[in-house]
């Protein structure tokens, strides 16, 4: 049975290699060329590229990418994808699947999410892949899990939003006049990113998405990751003033790969639950 996602999930080939999981490059176009997620281009190298005054934009995965994976699929597969709405990854694959003489045992599946919940889905189907599930069973299990994820999104100006056209220009020069740290949240349709609040520090942001979380209701039967573009020392003490308020709930810390740097800007930092 194959497990099928991208690097939207934070999973280069090699480490999805290392767990069973096939993974498909998403790319990003900047300066005329397109870069695809950890081959062409690091995390590093891309928000070193970010500097100039272009704004790139990620397309979603190669439809060849997707046909040689599904189509190799002989024992079965599951495909997870980018939250529908977010990405158009879901519908394409969808149409892939339905063009499979094999697809009444190919089963794609929307995350509802993506990065650090994306990643988990994808690692914990492949575990109960190699523990004797049945296909059937790891769908129904980790499609429970995409409708548990919640995420959070602290860019790290307003002028990235403004050059990427999610803010005004007027919304855009008030908010870096006043020094302000916006807040994004996934709307509960999980298909779009909406603004939650202003907060003038990383700490009273942070402290806003804490109180959401425990709205939410997030304990021990959760896992919070918390990602970054490139300020891996911030990301940090996001987690550990996280951990403050969880200290029983299991945290990781990744990093954003350059197709999600696109959308969040350098600087951003990603928090995402979903339940185990």
């Amino acid at each position: 049975m194959k497990i099928i996602t991208n690097t939207a999930s934070t999973l280069t080939k090699e480490s999805g290699l290392k767990s069973g999981i096939a993974i498909i490059p998403v790319s990003v176009s900047l300066g005329g060329k397109s870069l695809r997620d950890y081959i062409d281009i690091s995390p590093d190298e891309y928000v070193e590229l970010l500097k100039g005054d272009e704004m790139p934009v990620s397309s979603q995965p190669a439809i060849g990418d997707m046909l040689e994976e599904l189509g190799k699929a002989d024992d079965g597969a599951i495909m997870l994808t980018v939250a529908d709405g977010l990405s158009g990854e879901y519908s394409t694959a969808m149409g892939v699947r339905n063009s499979l003489p094999n697809k009444e045992n190919i089963y794609v599946i929307n995350s509802r999410s993506l990065a650090g919940p994306l990643r988990y889905m994808a690692l914990k189907a492949a575990k109960l892949r190699d523990q004797g599930a049945s296909i059937q069973e790891i769908v129904s299990q980790i499609r429970a899990r995409a409708q548990s994820t919640v995420s959070y999104v602290i860019p790290a100006d307003f002028n990235y939003l403004r050059k990427s056209g999610r803010i005004t220009n007027l919304t855009s020069k008030i908010g870096s006049a006043l020094h302000l740290l916006p807040v994004l949240t996934q709307s509960e349709d999980h298909r779009r990113i909406s603004f939650m609040t202003v907060r003038r520090t990383w700490k009273a942001a942070v402290g806003t998405i804490i109180s959401s979380m425990k709205e939410a209701g997030i304990d021990e039967r959760f896992l919070i990751t918390v990602a970054y573009a490139d300020k891996r020392d911030l990301a940090v003490k996001v987690r550990r003033q996280i951990h403050e308020s969880f200290p029983q709930v299991e945290s990781e810390l990744l990093q954003l790969p350059p197709s999600l740097i696109t959308h969040g800007g350098p600087g951003c930092i990603v928090v995402q639950t979903v339940q185990k």
